[in-house]
């Protein structure tokens, strides 16, 4: 059954289309997967079921981007592309890429049941991406020692150490330190990658329970990276309760909280399948699940944006605590490597992952795809 005949392509019901593009409780809205690619991007401005998931994260792009260059406007701020700034912006390139990646996936995925896979499985490597990306701000701006720089003496009061000699600097929870130090990027990269390669296959088997298993392996990185968080609400603030740096950062708290309500209230959206599971059929076009998923995926990472913000500001307003590379640094600054060069090899290794797996998608679905095409020719698809 033909809905919405035009000018451009038909939609269809879910009785129209190969299994493999049908979502539960989805019945309209449906696009066949022989589109072309200027079919693809025409269909963002038409009510299909995947139109609503393309906006949801493509224009949170923009709203991202906003509030993210502030930050080169404060007083104090060195340029844009100091070392400062390093991690800031490899946190940015990981929400970008996972933005665009995920609009698109959604907008993409008609053009063959092949092309589908690959764009979930480009989406589900911009996810991984993005918690490193989120690792990589957390260590230099919320790492426990993150800024604190020796200098010859003591802290003074100013940070608030109780005149610890230098070299002294310790942990209020000691067994910490060698995680934090040696461990917690390479253990955020390795996880990153199994995420990847448990939500890629989730695409090839383990279907019945894909929605429940791409939710919870992406708790892993979410409690690994947030490390430093959990020890700064469990220990004191490195900051005097009296500076402007303490006043800062005491919003932290806060918008970590909002952080964790929204990916708490996306998981169940992504699980549930609510609202369309109460009235299939009706929530076809806008309002399901997978739509305000995305919304609550975009609240969050804005709360997150505010938090590592409000890290940043406090490191730039306090006078001793400035973010490595310093004399006697204990925790070593930013470089290219550190930062940029840890998500090139991470994305190398993605990438490799997702040729893999798009490889194996072309032997499964490739002859499905070639007899698709022949059954159902685009031409006489065309509505007139």
């Amino acid at each position: 059954m033909l809905l919405n005949c035009g000018q451009s392509m038909p939609l269809l019901r879910h009785t129209d289309v190969p299994s493999r593009v049908k979502e539960n409780f989805i019945l309209t809205g449906y696009r066949f997967p022989n589109y072309s690619v200027k079919d693809c991007l025409l269909s963002a401005f038409r009510p299909t079921n995947e139109t609503g998931n393309f906006w949801t994260h493509f224009l949170p792009v923009f709203i991202f981007a906003y509030y993210f260059v502030e930050v080169f406007g404060w007083e104090g701020a060195p340029h844009a592309d100091s070392p400062f700034f390093y991690p800031l912006w490899n946190y940015f390139i990981g929400v970008f890429c996972l933005l665009m990646a995920s609009s698109m996936a959604h907008l993409l995925n008609s053009m063959s049941l092949v092309v589908r896979e690959v764009c979930f499985f480009v989406d589900y490597g911009t996810i991984s991406s993005y918690t490193v990306g989120s690792s990589l701000a957390y260590y230099y701006y919320i790492h426990p020692r993150a800024g604190i720089v020796e200098t010859g003496g003591n802290n003074g009061s100013q940070t608030d150490l109780k005149e610890e000699p230098a070299g002294s600097l310790s942990y209020a929870i000691p067994d910490f330190c060698v995680f934090f130090e040696n461990f917690y990027i390479p253990s955020a990269c390795l996880v990153a990658i199994i995420c990847v390669l448990s939500c890629c296959n989730t695409r090839q088997r383990w279907r019945r329970h894909r929605y429940l298993i791409r939710t919870f392996v992406f708790l892993l990185p979410f409690l690994v990276s947030s490390t430093p968080i959990f020890y700064r609400l469990l220990t004191r603030s490195p900051y005097s309760t009296t500076s402007s740096s303490f006043a800062a950062s005491t919003s932290t708290a806060g918008f970590f909280c909002r952080h964790c309500f929204w990916l708490l209230v996306s998981a169940v959206f992504n699980i549930s399948k609510i609202p369309e599971r109460l009235a299939p059929g009706r929530f076809d076009i806008w309002g399901h699940s997978h739509q305000w998923f995305h919304c609550c995926t975009f609240l969050s990472i804005l709360d997150e944006l505010h938090l590592i913000k409000a890290e940043v500001k406090a490191i730039l307003l306090s006078p001793t605590l400035l973010l490595p590379p310093a004399t006697l640094a204990p925790l070593p600054g930013p470089t290219i490597t550190s930062t940029y060069g840890v998500m090139l090899l991470l994305q190398t290794t993605i990438i490799s992952v997702i040729v893999w797996f798009s490889w194996h998608a072309n032997c499964i679905f490739g002859p499905e795809r070639d007899k698709l095409a022949k059954e159902h020719p685009r031409e006489h698809l065309k509505c007139h």
